[in-house]
């Protein structure tokens, strides 16, 4: 195995382990055996160079003094954070032990896993812990957190998750952003486009809120959360109405589109703008952008798709490049998500076929708190890691009662004493990325990158792979496949016979290169994975599941009532609680704030700056205020997830509901209200 560990002083290549489309080669610069530097690899293909400032001072984060260093058992109340140090042979026993007796007297599914990706590294979020757990019988984990909604959605249109390739979209000459604050989540797009812009390109940002994206385009228009479908219709409706589609293109490679031209004739400019909150001539000027405009490029955010319609938002907005033909020119055509074009063997890296019991339950990670305060039979115990559920998990409150019942045995492996982690029972210190080997593959440029180990492990830490390894020994379990070295996990993922993107690249020449460019062909012309094997623009498939076959508007649901809607979005500094109890990146981003209108303001005889109470019936948060013109009226938002500090009421996920998505079983973050009062 390849390892940098025992080289103390010098440059070694890296990647960044976030949740982020970027997926950033890093240089990381060692002295004396320890991180001194970390900055962006200038030769990586598509990132070249540059990196955000959360990584910028991961450093800080790596041998921040807080971080975990042995693994602890709970002396105090749950909650309270008290905890005493034992060992790992202890914890293993003490973790096996319950379990065993678990097994006995409730069944293996009382057991819950719960993990997301925190770490990107394929084997450290669905590798040897999916095997250990399939082996187990725990109940399984539906892991639809983010992108499950958009990604069914898209999945219907056009067969999965494909795209354009993002170093074409610097071609483009008209960029709409739809949905996502890209200068915050996704930087290297913001690069290219800067590139295209240049040459040309004009760039527009759609979003609820003018973020750091919204202010770095051309033309901002905002719109009411949860609309963004009808806004697609609308431009629909104009781009067949005036004759700019293409319909040589639509007649080859979609099927639908004279049903979808009669559709869209309900969804004129003025009905539109009732919906949205664009004005009618917005509506007419962005239809014919975009009809007129080639190159044009849609990146589709994850913002749009947290609403209880998010999965037909995605179809919808992803239907325009089909009418106008985009997807045959250079630089033209979305993305949302190109995951599908790094899809790995995930049979030989989860085993599925380990779980013996073909029915076991599934329950869906939105539900956490439904599922710890109301499941039966019920869940008795709780393995955390890769995500902190406590702060991110919609319903917040909700999910907090639940992890403080007496009778549920919960274990956190993490980095920090995280506040989920306040409630466990076992604590276990985890490695971070620079310590383990791994594989990366971005959801958003084509390149899969390899991690190896760069520095010793810190304290007594130890990797995902290394802990559900340690628990299979004591429980006894023989199979082989949960004793296999990363080496050995890393090229079963990479061989997948049904992905000839992936042809030629395994371990070897990944640990040589450290990154290597899929073999990705443009979409079309070709056949797509739909049951077509092109375009739907109508869909008998969503039909057969239930759904309407066309694009189609749906209001969200009835929340209460409240007067505003409430989106809880992303700030710059954070990604998720990653960073969110570091004091270096709290200070870059300050304190939490709610954006309103100034109309809404003015007759709630709130000011900017001043504190606020921002409640509804799951909770309540208290604020400061800030007032200007960036939401529309009737509309607030706030960014980040931010950590749990004493006297602050700074927990945005109280407020927002633990509903299902349209599709995919996908969160609704985006569609809670609230009231807001001045304190």
């Amino acid at each position: 195995m390849y390892s940098f560990v025992h080289e103390p002083t010098g440059i070694f290549p890296s990647v960044c382990p976030l949740d982020c489309p970027d997926q950033c080669g890093l240089l990381v610069h060692k002295r004396n055996g320890k991180i001194v530097k970390i900055q962006g690899d200038p030769d990586h293909p598509v990132t070249k160079g540059n990196i955000c400032n959360k990584v910028r001072h991961m450093t800080e984060r790596i041998y921040d003094p807080k971080r975990l260093k042995y693994p602890m058992k709970r002396t105090g109340a749950k909650g309270e954070g008290k905890f005493a140090r034992i060992s790992w042979d202890e914890a293993i026993e003490i973790i096996t032990d319950k379990w065993k007796e678990l097994i006995e007297t409730e069944g293996p599914e009382s057991i819950l896993p719960y993990s997301f990706y925190g770490n990107m590294g394929r084997l450290s979020a669905e590798g040897m812990d999916r095997r250990f757990f399939h082996r187990l019988g725990a109940s399984l984990l539906d892991r639809t957190i983010c992108s499950s909604a958009g990604a069914e959605g898209l999945k219907y249109t056009m067969g999965g998750g494909f795209g354009i390739d993002p170093e074409d979209t610097v071609h483009a000459k008209l960029i709409i952003f739809w949905g996502i604050n890209a200068v915050s989540t996704n930087m290297h797009q913001i690069i290219l486009a800067q590139k295209a812009r240049k040459n040309g390109a004009k760039i527009i940002c759609i979003d609820v809120h003018k973020n750091q994206t919204g202010q770095f385009a051309d033309w901002f228009i905002p719109i009411l959360p949860g609309t963004d479908a009808a806004l697609a219709l609308g431009m629909m409706h104009i781009l067949f109405a005036e004759n700019m589609v293409d319909n040589d293109f639509l007649a080859k490679y979609t099927v639908g589109h004279e049903e979808l031209r009669e559709h869209v004739v309900q969804y004129d400019p003025v009905t539109v703008s009732g919906i949205t909150g664009v004005p009618v001539e917005d509506i007419y000027k962005l239809a014919r952008l975009y009809g007129q405009t080639t190159p044009s490029f849609i990146r589709i955010g994850n913002g749009l798709q947290h609403h209880d319609n998010g999965g037909m938002c995605v179809r919808t907005i992803a239907c325009l490049p089909a009418l106008t033909g985009q997807w045959l020119v250079k630089g033209g055509g979305a993305i949302k998500s190109n995951s599908g074009y790094l899809a790995l063997n995930k049979m030989s890296l989860q085993r599925p076929d380990l779980l013996q019991n073909k029915h076991t339950r599934v329950i869906n990670m939105n539900l956490l708190g439904q599922a710890l305060l109301e499941l039966d039979p019920p869940i008795k115990s709780l393995f955390v890691y890769g995500t902190n559920p406590a702060v991110v998990a919609p319903d917040s409150n909700k999910v907090r009662k639940g992890l403080a019942r007496e009778d549920l045995f919960v274990i956190v492996h993490d980095l920090f004493l995280t506040e989920t982690a306040k409630y466990a029972d076992i604590v276990l210190p985890a490695t971070s990325s620079f310590e383990n080997t791994d594989l990366y593959t971005s959801y958003w440029h084509h390149y899969v990158q390899i991690q190896l180990p760069v520095i010793e492990r810190y304290g007594e830490s130890k990797s995902n792979v290394e802990v559900f390894q340690l628990l299979a020994e004591k429980m006894g379990f023989e199979d082989p496949c949960l004793y296999e070295t990363e080496k050995e996990m890393i090229s079963q993922a990479l061989d997948n016979p049904n992905n000839p993107c992936l042809k030629g690249i395994d371990y070897e020449t990944l640990a040589e290169k450290q990154y290597i460019k899929a073999h990705v062909k443009p979409l079309l012309p070709g056949k797509l994975l739909t049951p077509s094997g092109k375009i739907e623009l109508y869909s008998k498939k969503m039909e057969q599941d239930g759904y309407p076959p066309l694009p189609t508007f749906t209001p969200l649901v009835n929340d209460g009532d409240f007067p505003f809607l409430f989106v809880p979005g992303p700030n710059h500094h954070f990604l998720n609680t990653t960073f969110s109890n570091n004091e270096k990146h709290v200070s870059l981003e300050k304190e939490p704030c709610l954006h309103m209108n100034i109309q809404d303001a003015l007759s709630k005889g709130i000011q900017d700056g001043d504190k606020v109470r921002v409640w509804n019936h799951r909770g309540e948060c208290i604020l400061k205020v800030s007032v200007g013109e960036n939401v529309l009226p009737g509309v607030v938002v706030t960014q980040g997830l931010w950590t749990d500090s004493p006297g602050a009421k700074h927990l945005v996920n109280s407020l927002t509901p633990d509903r299902i998505a349209d599709m995919g079983g996908g969160a609704t973050f985006f569609s809670g209200r609230v009231d807001v009062e001045k304190l």
